[in-house]
């Protein structure tokens, strides 16, 4: 289980606070009761029950759980709206779940692969989680800084827009259209097979560095000068671009607050690559053909190819 955030820690207890101290209002407007000898105060539940339906207890961690899978904006409400509502739904559901049961709905096939999947994904992602999150450290971050980013000397950038089509032909016809003064950014809504550059800006890519691109792409991007276009078509495994170049720059190294978050995400990934290796490791594997023919162990498929463009 993955640690609550501050926000929903600090929901946790405000939700507490309702839930314990209403007994405390009604028995203030009580008459007060004759004094007896003091005496310790028993110890607060801190998980006392709220609701039961048929039996099936609900308590107030439940109810905290409910809340630390609220949207942002929901936490903002008040926690005496957010108790009753999550406590609502929680009751709702257990209602729903007993229904099911009642019906025998968890022995249909279907349901009951359904439920097997959910749960080993629970499992696996618990165990990822309890393997790799305790490496996240900063000690780590700085690290994987100091070893892929400090010390770099800075690169070159270039922001480029394409057309990508399936032809020669049809790309030798684009530039032919550029020249005599078509709009770029028209062509490539219009034309480019490349739909999700297409959408955004008319065939816009950003900035990026040479290594972000696949090699005949970036070869011709940074061999020209800003405000060009290719005047041959470039040829790539996603079919034949027409590049125009927009500017150039030399980006700086980014400080380490700058790219935390992106190093943290690729930790997680070596992580996870890691854990499942070792996984994969200690168990012995046996492979199919579609046939139920077993087949020699072999590599695994390669990984689909990324995005037009993209290395």
């Amino acid at each position: 289980m993955r640690p609550s955030s501050p926000a929903a820690s600090f929901l946790a207890a405000a939700l507490l606070v309702p839930a314990l101290s209403v007994p405390h209002a009604r028995a203030a407007a009580a008459p007060a009761p004759a004094a007896a000898p003091a005496q310790p105060a028993a110890p607060a539940n801190p998980n006392p029950l709220v609701a039961s339906v048929n039996g099936d207890e609900i308590h107030l961690d439940d109810v905290r759980q409910a809340a630390a899978g609220m949207p942002q904006q929901l936490r903002q409400l008040p926690p005496n709206m957010i108790f009753p509502m999550l406590l609502n739904q929680l009751i709702d559901q257990k209602a729903i779940q007993l229904a099911a049961h009642k019906e025998g709905l968890e022995n249909q096939p279907d349901i009951k692969r359904q439920m097997q999947t959910a749960a080993a994904n629970a499992l696996q992602n618990a165990y990822l989680s309890q393997k790799v999150t305790p490496t996240l450290t900063d000690a780590a971050i700085q690290a994987y800084y100091d070893q892929n980013y400090a010390g770099k000397k800075p690169e070159q950038e270039v922001h480029a827009r394409h057309i990508l089509v399936a032809t020669e032909a049809e790309a030798k016809d684009v530039i032919k259209q550029l020249k005599a003064g078509a709009d770029f950014s028209a062509l490539a809504t219009k034309l480019s097979t490349d739909k999700a550059s297409a959408k955004q800006n008319g065939g816009d890519l950003g900035w990026f560095k040479k290594g972000d691109m696949l090699p005949a792409f970036s070869d011709a991007a940074f061999a020209m000068k800003p405000h060009t276009i290719s005047q041959t078509p470039v040829h790539t495994q996603y079919g034949w671009h027409v590049i125009e170049v927009l500017d150039t720059r030399t980006a700086a190294v980014p400080k380490l607050d700058a790219v935390r978050d992106e190093i943290r995400q690729k930790l997680i990934q070596q992580g996870v690559r890691e854990v499942v290796e070792k996984a994969v490791s200690g168990v012995k594997v046996v492979r199919y053909d579609p046939t139920g023919k077993p087949i020699a162990d072999t590599p695994a498929p390669a990984a689909a190819p990324a995005a037009p463009a993209k290395k």
